[in-house]
Order: structure tokens, then C-alpha cells, then sequence
């Protein structure tokens, strides 16, 4: 798995794990500054531009991940977080090794399966996938993403070399996620964060993985959509991860 990391000289690790059709660069503002105290590190996830595997499902995320903590961080970090896809990963993670970690910050993670979706997304891929390399389309789409307009040349660039294969299955992966059994015995400290204009089937994800996890934290940003609280307020996300890691 190839990652960047900022800050390697200080020991305690953070890991930032992108959203879905993304990039490590989504986190790149918080990995800035952050690095003056920790060591951040961004995973660039399977079937994105760059990886080095291709995507096949939400859990081969996540034991990559974990493979890569245990081989080069000692088995456990001080905090993992991730945005939508990232996100999902995480849960994983946590499910997957419940000691991994002593924090963790969930950002927008679908955990309410969407069935119709899923089985149109061949179709629809087939219809538009073409049209992604499109600068008007990408724009189209960028837009409605309601992401900051720094991040569209990186978006442009890194959705163009995302092949359809792994597209179709990164985006079938998201749709049909739901909450491990196991997450509710993660030792970590989880804080769960939802836009507060998300989509009802995300507010309700929100609800739902707080409720599987009663000890965790729900925090409903207020004014925000999907998202937006990582790409477009990064300082602000910078400084509530790290006062959550200060108390």
C-alpha cells in the first residue's frame, strides 16, 4: 500500500484514510498542521490514483491498512479517522482489531445499505463512465460535491485515472455497507461527525453507529454537507482532533 506521511519524526501516529474517489490530498491541510506534533499518515486507498492494488471490497481496505500498522508502526496508533469510504474502512479497522487505536473520528459513514442503487450502478457507469474525463462533467460533478474550488484540479486529475473496474466496485462497496457485529467491542474512543444538511440516510447512519457504540461521541455539524467539514474547514478539523487527542 503506498502511503504519505508528514511529521515522521514524532512518535505518536495518526492515520487519515480519504473518502471515495478522493486522495490522500483531502487531508493534506490537516496533515500540515498537524505534523508539528504528530506523525501523519495518509493511505492512499486500493483502486484510487496511485495505489498500487486494485479495489475488491471494503475489508481488503482495512486488513491493508492494518498489515501496514502492524508492519510499520508497532500494531497500534494513536488515532484513526476517515471521511465516507475512509470512513467505512475505519469502521472496519475497528471491527476487525478492536485495540488498534486509542481514538477514532468518523466522518460521514453510510451504513444503511441502498440496494436500488447498487443494482443500477453497472448501468449507469456504462452510461456516463466515459464522461468523467470531461473538464465540463468533472466540473458538473465537483460542483454538486460542494467542495472548496482549490481541490478541483486534484479531483479532476485523480478521478481520470481511477480505471471503471475499480469505480464499479468502490462505489458498490459504499452502497452496500453496514455495521459490523464486532465494532461495538472497539476499546477506542470514537468520534462520529455528520453534516447537519447530509442526506437523511446519512444522519440516520450517524444514529446508527452511535447507537451500536453508545460510548461514542455524536457530533452534527451544523450548516455542512457531506464532507465539508475535512475538505472545506480543515483548521478547524486540525484543531478538534487535537484537542480529542489532548483530553
Amino acid at each position: 500500500m503506498k502511503i504519505i506521511e508528514f511529521g515522521q519524526d514524532h512518535t505518536e501516529v495518526i492515520i487519515l484514510l480519504h473518502g471515495g474517489g478522493l486522495n490522500w490530498w483531502n487531508y493534506q491541510t490537516e496533515a500540515k498542521l498537524l505534523a508539528s506534533k504528530y506523525h501523519v499518515v495518509l493511505p492512499i486507498l486500493p483502486g484510487h490514483a496511485g495505489s498500487d492494488q486494485d479495489f475488491y471490497s471494503i475489508r481488503q481496505c482495512a486488513q491493508a491498512i492494518i498489515a501496514v500498522i502492524e508492519q510499520r508502526y508497532g500494531g497500534s496508533v494513536l488515532l484513526i479517522g476517515g471521511l465516507s469510504l475512509g470512513a467505512q474502512v475505519a469502521v472496519e479497522i475497528l471491527a476487525l482489531r478492536k485495540d488498534i487505536c486509542r481514538y477514532a473520528i468518523i466522518e460521514s459513514a453510510q451504513v444503511i445499505p441502498a440496494p436500488l442503487t447498487k443494482a443500477l450502478l453497472p448501468v449507469t457507469l456504462a452510461a456516463s463512465y466515459g464522461l468523467i474525463k470531461q473538464k465540463w462533467f468533472a466540473r458538473w460533478q465537483f460542483r454538486a460535491l460542494k467542495m472548496a474550488p482549490a481541490y478541483f484540479e486534484d479531483y479532476y486529475r485523480d478521478t481520470c485515472r481511477i480505471s471503471r473496474q475499480n469505480l464499479t466496485a468502490i462505489l458498490v462497496a459504499n452502497t452496500s455497507f453496514t455495521i459490523p457485529v464486532s465494532f461495538a467491542q472497539t476499546s477506542a474512543r470514537v468520534i462520529l461527525v455528520v453534516g447537519g444538511k447530509e442526506g437523511r440516510k446519512m444522519r440516520r447512519s450517524a444514529a446508527l453507529l452511535h447507537k451500536a457504540q453508545p460510548a461514542s461521541l455524536l457530533q452534527i455539524k451544523a450548516g455542512l454537507y457531506h464532507g465539508q467539514f475535512v475538505l472545506n474547514h480543515p483548521r478547524e478539523y486540525a484543531a478538534d482532533l487535537a484537542r480529542i487527542v489532548a483530553s
